[in-house]
């Protein structure tokens, strides 16, 4: 039995995943903050484990990581700062959003590679964002932790290929998930989602499944999946 360790896994693509993999017959640990979202997940699927653990509280990834083998980690845990310009950006949020988004995905994975190259065997998959390759307004931090996931995931890459560890930077478009939930009203996440043009996180899902089930020798290195109808900043549809 396969096991995967999925940060972030109480909604959205994380939580998408972790339903695919356990299905798949992956032994799933669902990590997460909020214990009622973790229950709700493991609710009639014996095959996911859940673990309420902040990932910026490194001490308790450490506890929680010390018995475990990992043989696929998902680093899918991040947030969305408030929108608006950076020179009107809170220093509380740059912080929060540099820490989640990217430090701890890093010192996760140094947690778990060592155990990997020792098997000479692992697969580490990372939620980037189309926002770490092209410019946006108003999201300059997220855009900048998208970006060093990125960097960091291809030079990951280099480090672990001759262990036989493959590397994945999953490239996300827009996706409906509850990443707005606390920074736009329900009419602005309406709009983003209008015409039902959005890919969906079980899309992501099927796509990393596909991808795991690939031989050791094949390593799909990064995926964009974007929709296949570009929208307008209010979400409406171009074109016919």
């Amino acid at each position: 039995m396969t096991t995967a360790f999925i940060t972030g896994a109480t909604s959205g693509i994380g939580r998408a995943i972790a339903i695919a993999l356990s299905d798949a017959g992956y032994d799933v640990y669902a990590v997460g903050r909020s214990q009622a979202a973790l229950k709700e997940l493991q609710a009639g699927r014996p095959g996911i484990v859940p673990i309420a653990v902040d990932v910026t509280d490194r001490e308790a990834l450490e506890s929680v990581l010390a018995d475990l083998t990992i043989d696929v980690l998902v680093n899918n845990a991040g947030i969305m700062p408030p929108l608006g310009n950076f020179a009107d950006m809170k220093i509380a949020d740059i912080d929060t959003t540099l820490e989640v988004n990217l430090s701890a995905a890093v010192l996760l994975t140094r947690l778990v590679v060592p155990q990997m190259r020792e098997r000479q065997s692992g697969h580490i998959l990372f939620t980037g964002s189309s926002a770490g390759h092209a410019s946006f307004p108003n999201v300059a931090v997220y855009s900048a932790t998208k970006a060093a996931i990125s960097g960091f995931a291809a030079a990951l890459r280099a480090d672990l290929s001759q262990f036989g560890i493959r590397v994945t930077e999953i490239v996300p478009g827009r996706v409906e998930t509850q990443l707005y939930k606390d920074i736009l009203d329900a009419e602005a996440r309406a709009a983003m989602y209008a015409g039902n043009v959005a890919v969906q996180p079980d899309d992501v899902a099927k796509m990393v499944v596909a991808l795991l089930a690939l031989p050791t020798w094949a390593d799909v290195t990064r995926f964009d999946i974007m929709p296949t109808r570009p929208t307008t900043p209010s979400g409406s549809k171009q074109g016919k």
